[in-house]
């Protein structure tokens, strides 16, 4: 959530970035609404001040022209006390629909077809025979089954058995033994978080939450990535600056609906409705955030050197940005059977927009200041388990394990079981 001052101060940057993020807001009824409540909050008080001196000054038993003021005093209170509520109420319902501004460097562009490709890292992987997709890979390697979680869960599930369970298990380790002598803390989070929390972080709205699994008896959601249950770590905490930035690395399980995907990426484990991740969250200080960011994305770049798998770096347009984003990169890497980039991480700042809604500060001398959030994907276990089989595939089936996981594997291929 945007801060109301701010908003006064800035109404045409907002009304931009609304614009620029395909949202429509309606800035100057929200600011009107703005100006009634203070005029009410005025009154309010006013009359509130009234009521306690006139309360004072009664001695023994009320005159009639008394009884008949207090009561006149009370129902103007409490008809200018329901007016304020009412306009607050609808006031902080238009706060909460108004999505983070596009950073100044974001590109303005209505959807996906305006992101830009900034750098890649190696050139595509050539093979010198007709590549086998993941899937096809993983059913002659006896690691991927998704036969067998179609009978038990429906489509979009599947299976990692034998080395493609050690191979998941290898990038996790390789992600936790990277991540921590650098300063993040591990955790394990949660999968299940209150609405109201989904509702603060910024997943609800834009028709995000079409893609989130909601427990209704439960009034809880199952979190679509790790940091959905990290973030509110701090909620209503007041950190010190000097312990700042503060950085965490988390392992969970994932959970999506992947609406409006029908028909999109059906085939394999590309695409599905459970899945681990490794994900990072930073909290900074204010004007630390474009630093923490390049660094998230350099770490992102790192892993997949590290992989050796060609990818690029993809800087994320205005009208592709979630809504609580105010800058995103994403990383594609090379899958040789679509002879195509797909995507299989993604690092985004929020700046202070879910510190403002779930009221995570930091003491900085005599002020109190918003927490500017980050977050930045490790590993999506499932899409770099393919981008590895995809591009270290050998022609008779085989696929060599890459350099950085043999130690955590205990062996350099994995051969076909027949």
């Amino acid at each position: 959530m945007l801060g109301i001052k701010f908003i006064r101060e800035n109404p045409d940057l907002i009304k931009k970035g609304s614009i620029a993020k395909n949202v429509k807001i309606d800035i100057d009824h929200l600011l009107s609404l703005d100006n009634e409540k203070r005029e009410l909050q005025v009154l309010v008080q006013k009359l509130q001040q009234e009521r306690n001196a006139f309360t004072k000054k009664l001695k023994g038993k009320p005159s009639k022209e008394q009884i008949e003021k207090g009561r006149t005093i009370r129902e103007e209170l409490d008809n200018k006390e329901k007016s304020l509520n009412l306009v607050s109420t609808e006031l902080k319902s238009l706060l909460l629909q108004i999505p983070n501004p596009p950073k100044p460097d974001v590109k303005i562009a209505k959807d996906e077809s305006g992101n830009e490709v900034i750098r890649k890292y190696k050139s595509p992987t050539k093979l010198n025979f007709n590549p086998r997709d993941h899937l096809e890979l993983g059913e002659l390697l006896d690691i991927i089954d998704v036969k067998s979680a179609a009978k038990v869960s429906g489509s979009r599930f599947g299976y990692l058995k034998n080395d493609g369970v050690l191979l998941e298990f290898a990038l996790k380790q390789l992600a936790f033994d990277t991540l921590i002598p650098q300063g993040f803390t591990p955790v394990l989070p949660p999968v299940l978080i209150k609405k109201e929390i989904m509702e603060g972080l910024g997943y609800t709205e834009m028709g995000e939450d079409e893609n989130i699994f909601f427990l209704e008896k439960d009034n809880q959601y199952l979190v679509g990535t790790a940091e959905q249950s990290i973030v509110p770590l701090h909620k209503d905490d007041v950190l010190r600056k000097e312990e700042l930035p503060r950085r965490y690395v988390g392992f969970s399980t994932s959970f999506r609906r992947e609406a409006g995907s029908y028909g999109k990426d059906t085939r394999g484990i590309f695409r599905v409705h459970q899945f681990d991740k490794v994900e990072m969250v930073s909290f900074v200080p204010e004007g630390e955030d474009d630093k923490e960011h390049e660094f998230l994305l350099s770490i992102e770049e790192k892993f997949f050197q590290l992989l050796e798998i060609p990818y690029q770096v993809v800087r994320i347009c205005s009208g592709d940005l979630g809504f609580n984003a105010a800058r995103k990169y994403d990383i594609e890497a090379w899958i040789p059977s679509q002879e195509k980039y797909r995507e299989v991480t993604s690092t985004s700042t929020v700046t202070d927009f879910q510190s403002r809604r779930l009221n995570m500060r930091y003491q900085d001398g005599d002020n109190r200041k918003y927490l500017q959030v980050l977050n930045g994907t490790a590993f999506s276990m499932n899409r770099p388990i393919v981008a590895i089989l995809e591009n270290y595939q050998q022609e008779d089936g085989s696929v060599v394990i890459p350099k950085i996981l043999r130690k955590y594997i205990g062996k350099n291929i994995i051969k076909p079981s027949k």
